[in-house]
């Protein structure tokens, strides 16, 4: 008795759609208020559920911090969109 497996007796699983997990990013700016205006513009675009939104902005410092967890099912592709904007620095998974 042989056991063969081929194409019909082997199945894939089908693709599962993504589905949104709750990631914590962290971006530094440049701008200010004005800067922080532009990151939450965009975050809002894209349709992404932010929560835990810290902002750090101080005078006279060149760089701003945003912490956040947003809703997302492609960080990476979020990231790589966020840094694309003038006035990031850095977007980066904590």
């Amino acid at each position: 008795m042989s056991l063969a497996i081929g194409p019909a007796t082997h199945r894939m699983p089908s693709a599962r759609a993504a589905f949104p997990m709750r990631r914590r990013i962290a971006t530094y700016f440049t701008g200010g208020v004005e800067g922080l205006l532009t990151l939450s513009s965009a975050l809002h675009q894209g349709g992404h559920q932010v929560h835990d939104l810290t902002v750090d902005i101080h005078d006279g410092v060149a760089e701003s911090s945003v912490v956040c967890t947003i809703m997302t099912t492609d960080v990476e592709q979020l990231l790589e969109s966020l840094r694309q904007l003038p006035a990031i620095v850095s977007a980066e998974l904590l």
